[in-house]
């Protein structure tokens, strides 16, 4: 019997990236899980990499209708799911003086506002005793340049991973934080293409291991918190090659 056969998961932004190589870990080994994001086409592609296990759902993590319909969706598909992972999610480069209100405002609207709905709107769906993880940055923890709007998004999800935990424990449902660091998805070439190989070189210079990590190193950690970590609520597990920590 494979590790998570029987079990039910919702990943939102699990289209590509992190979010993809989870689903894809997950699937591997027995789950049945549904996948959203905004692009028709990468969803196309993850439902045919995730096959007759993997399910892939239109859905903008800003847009509060598109998840009350993503709620009716798990629940005519799963009935209850046994975890969900908030993972959609997007950068912003921008200096703070260069910052504006729409920058700003987009980034919370799909990285904060977006992730606080979705476990609410998708909590009672969830079976008693179900495990919420919530994709934070190491950036919510350290200053770097031009990252003020994104780390401050992020930074309200960690803060989120402790309250909603506080809220939901009483079902027994478990909400904690995984704050991956430099791990090589693409994103960086298609958000900042003309940034991307300075600002590759420079964070794998700032890394104990000297090397970006990759998705199917991130994959398992979000597992672990979905359904292993049975006595652990409120944390957030950083996964960064001792980035922030050494």
């Amino acid at each position: 019997m494979s590790r998570y056969e029987g079990k039910s998961v919702v990943i939102t932004g699990g289209s590509s990236g992190l979010g993809l190589a989870a689903a894809q870990y997950l699937v591997d080994n027995g789950a049945r899980v549904l996948v959203t994001g905004r692009n028709r086409d990468t969803l196309d592609d993850a439902a045919r990499r995730l096959g007759d296990n993997g399910i892939a759902v239109r859905s903008d993590a800003s847009s509060l209708a598109d998840i009350e319909a993503l709620a009716g969706r798990v629940r005519d598909v799963f009935g209850t799911a046994d975890a969900l992972v908030a993972n959609g999610g997007i950068g912003s480069f921008d200096p703070f003086f260069a910052v504006t209100e729409q920058t700003f405002d987009e980034v919370f609207a799909i990285n904060t506002k977006g992730p606080f709905f979705t476990v609410q709107k998708l909590a009672p769906l969830l079976s008693d005793g179900a495990g919420v993880v919530l994709t934070t940055s190491i950036a919510n923890q350290t200053g770097w340049d031009a990252l003020s709007v994104y780390s401050a998004s992020k930074a309200a999800l960690r803060s989120m991973a402790r309250t909603l935990s506080r809220e939901l424990l009483p079902r027994g449902i478990r909400v904690n934080a995984l704050s991956p660091g430099s791990i090589e998805t693409g994103k960086l070439d298609k958000e900042v293409p003309d940034k991307a190989a300075a600002l590759k070189a420079e964070f794998e210079q700032s890394s104990p291991m000297k090397r970006w990590g990759h998705p199917d190193e991130f994959a398992p950690a979000v597992a672990f918190l979905a359904f292993d970590a049975t006595y652990v609520a409120g944390i957030e597990l950083v996964v960064d090659g001792g980035e922030s920590q050494l």
